[in-house]
């Protein structure tokens, strides 16, 4: 459906059981249907209307639907003008993998008692997630935000595993220096949260609340920060846009463009000629 009043949108993120999907519908109705995973979707704009649990709900813009594995539901607009929203398709194992890392021993999957729950952060989790997937982000900016939004959603859970942990997680200064070295070697790789956490000997969770808190970044966004320094190396030599972004891994040239701009004020293409 691509038309300008029916239309959607599906991407995959490589490696995960992760997919995205944007839709904007007016009168397409969904018949009753179930997933083999957790789905989570933001409405953007209208409202939604669908039949889960033995009532009718509906999602406005700004709220989450949450339907957790095999859950009927179907859906339909609730107003004239249709409405967009975006969802995310997580595979059990992806959920159950993150919390098992930010909280070990603890057993269960979640169940969401609540089809439609009204929390801005958690729509900004959401939302950041699927915009990770559907822009092509690295792989550590994807895992990231996985984390952020499944322990996000873990926490509208009627069934969880034990609270996770609130307070800074201590990992040895050594440890988080041998995962920053591993990114400055492989800076321009598609690191996984898996491989930093290997390096470091600790669970990915708390890597990422380490780095943060000991170099004021996380992981993925020094990946990024230290992309941009070879891409402007690169540049400063006179190598070409497109060739500094490839070598320095970035996606493509206009990633490159739109981050290079945001960080430095100037386009790669004017500071080359400059």
């Amino acid at each position: 459906m691509t038309s300008s009043a029916e239309r959607a949108a599906y991407w995959r993120a490589p490696g995960l059981a992760l997919e995205a999907m944007d839709a904007r519908f007016e009168r397409y109705a969904y018949p009753l249907h179930a997933h083999d995973t957790y789905s989570f979707g933001v409405t953007d704009d209208g409202a939604q209307s669908f039949v889960c649990r033995g009532g009718r709900h509906v999602s406005a813009a700004g709220l989450v639907m949450a339907f957790n594995p095999d859950e009927p539901h179907d859906g339909r607009s609730a107003v004239h003008d249709g409405y967009r929203y975006r969802m995310l398709h997580l595979g059990e194992d992806l959920v159950r993998d993150v919390l098992a890392d930010a909280a070990p021993g603890a057993g269960g999957l979640p169940l969401f008692a609540a089809p439609v729950v009204d929390d801005p952060a958690l729509a900004g989790a959401v939302a950041d997630l699927h915009t990770a997937v559907a822009g092509n982000a690295p792989r550590l900016v994807v895992e990231e935000r996985v984390t952020t939004a499944v322990l996000t959603l873990s926490r509208h859970a009627s069934t969880r595993p034990a609270p996770l942990p609130d307070g800074p997680t201590r990992v040895d200064l050594a440890a988080l220096e041998r995962a920053r070295r591993l990114l400055r070697r492989r800076f321009a790789d598609n690191v996984s949260a898996d491989d930093l956490a290997r390096a470091a000997g600790c669970s990915r969770f708390a890597l990422y609340r380490g780095f943060r808190a000991a170099y004021g970044f996380a992981p993925s966004d020094y990946q990024r920060d230290l992309r941009l320094r070879r891409a402007r190396a690169l540049l400063a030599e006179g190598t070409s846009p497109a060739s500094a972004a490839a070598e320095a891994g970035f996606a493509d040239q206009a990633h490159l463009t739109r981050w290079f701009t945001r960080t430095y004020g100037i386009t790669p293409a004017a500071y080359r000629t400059a």
